[in-house]
């Protein structure tokens, strides 16, 4: 599952997984409209679809709010964006779409700012943000049963390239509005994923990132249940030249054999796993209806490390899910050092209306608050020593901007010396500067 910026604003710094610049670049022939971006990468993806349909649909003063509804904050400040941009810009056409919209049009609808509201499955379709016919266009998401059909080239900045290869969720954790936003679990075709990944590849892109709500998932819908393995190790026999292939968040209970053997066997799928973990309390899991539990949590991560020891991990954890004890939360808390995580997003529980887990008892905001900054704090220490252990070593780094690269296990690298955006390089670790590492390019 994916999930937005851990205060559940606008997305912030472009990463891999983590949420990239609000509002996406604007080119020369469409200046005069904007996309704002709320969430996800995912719906960072989509709104590069959004925009290219808005090329093709000659959409002109416009502003399109592509929102996020994971947590109350989320929702707040896509509002906030609302009003703010009708301010300054009395004349544009607003129109809303993503999950904050697909969930509750009525909400946006009575916003008299607003002058569209599209539901997930109707943003990318042709002619609908031009279209004046009706104010509200929300259909079922859950009838939604077509795969990834707006595939486009990916969302791609100046060194990686992301590819979609599902949407949808079929799961309900208890806490989760996603599903209601996205629908069920649907899945591209390996066919259609290979071709964009191979074309991204003759366009000069290093690296590609598979993406979705729940990729591990990916398959289960289409002919045979081809697993996430299988279209893996396609995408690495078919695109030969591809160097980097990385894995968007994955859920701890569906790595499949395929995906094994492919961490173990193949160097070119990067060895970095973010993992929704949510909780190391058994009980916690188990009212969050997650599919795993602590132990499973630490197989799964000692397995990996078995056949491909250099792997670093990363997870979401939630802090003070509604009957969360202080020795339930210190489960977690000791999780990160027992699992030997290294990047952590950490969000406080946010109870969403319509879910289960809302109606449960809640913890006290100032606990939440609380165990959210102690959880962060474990972060950062377990982040400093991932990068200790750098010192002295030569690593790949995807050059992303000039002195920043992102090593194989998604180390951000600050180097001196210059290399051109989206090559690869050899970097000699030299040093740690906050939550960097420091090096200098080497032969």
């Amino acid at each position: 599952m994916l999930y937005p910026h851990p205060k559940g604003g606008p997305i912030g710094r472009p990463s891999s997984f983590e949420p990239m610049s609000a509002t996406l670049p604007i080119p020369a022939e469409l200046e005069d409209v904007q996309v704002v971006t709320f969430g996800c990468r995912l719906n960072a993806y989509e709104s590069e679809a959004i925009r290219a349909r808005a090329t093709a649909d000659g959409l002109q003063d416009a502003v399109v709010f592509n929102t996020c509804a994971v947590t109350n904050e989320a929702v707040r400040q896509a509002r906030q964006a609302i009003r703010k941009a009708r301010r300054e810009r009395p004349g544009a056409r607003l129109i809303v779409t993503g999950c904050a919209a697909q969930i509750d049009p009525a909400a946006f609808a009575a916003m008299p700012e607003v002058d569209l509201v599209l539901g997930n499955a109707e943003k990318a379709a042709p002619g609908a943000l031009g279209d004046t016919s009706a104010r509200v266009r929300v259909n079922d998401i859950m009838s939604v049963r077509e795969t990834a059909g707006h595939l486009v080239d990916g969302l791609k900045d100046r060194a990686r390239a992301y590819v979609e290869v599902q949407n949808g969720c079929d799961h309900r954790c208890t806490f989760c509005i996603i599903p209601y936003g996205r629908g069920n679990s649907r899945s591209a075709a390996a066919g259609e994923v290979v071709e964009q990944v191979r074309r991204l590849t003759a366009e000069g892109y290093r690296e590609v990132v598979l993406t979705g709500v729940d990729i591990t998932s990916w398959g289960a819908d289409l002919p045979g249940q081809p697993t996430l393995g299988q279209l893996v190790a396609r995408i690495l026999k078919l695109a030969p030249d591809l160097p980097r292939l990385r894995l968007s968040s994955i859920d701890a209970a569906e790595i499949d054999p395929d995906l094994m053997r492919c961490l173990a066997e193949e160097p070119r799928l990067m060895p970095y796993l973010h993992l929704s973990l949510q909780a190391g309390d058994d009980l916690i899991l188990k009212r969050m209806k997650r599919r795993h539990l602590r132990a499973d949590a630490l197989k799964l991560i000692a397995d990996v490390r078995a056949v491909r020891p250099d792997t670093a991990f990363g997870a979401d954890l939630i802090a003070g899910f509604p009957t969360e004890s202080e020795a339930a939360f210190e489960n977690t808390l000791k999780l990160v050092e027992e699992a030997g995580l290294s990047f952590l997003h950490v969000f406080p529980y946010s109870a969403r209306p319509g879910t289960p887990a809302a109606k449960m008892p809640p913890v006290k905001g100032p606990v939440i608050k609380d165990r959210a900054r102690r959880l962060r704090e474990a972060g950062d220490a377990a982040l400093q020593r991932h990068l200790q252990r750098q010192f002295g070593r030569v690593l790949n780094g995807l050059v992303e901007r000039d002195g920043f690269a992102r090593a194989d296990d998604f180390t951000e690298i600050s180097f001196s010396g210059e290399a051109p955006v989206g090559e690869i390089i050899r970097i000699r670790i030299t040093g740690v500067s906050g939550g960097q590492v420091v090096g200098q390019i080497t032969p």
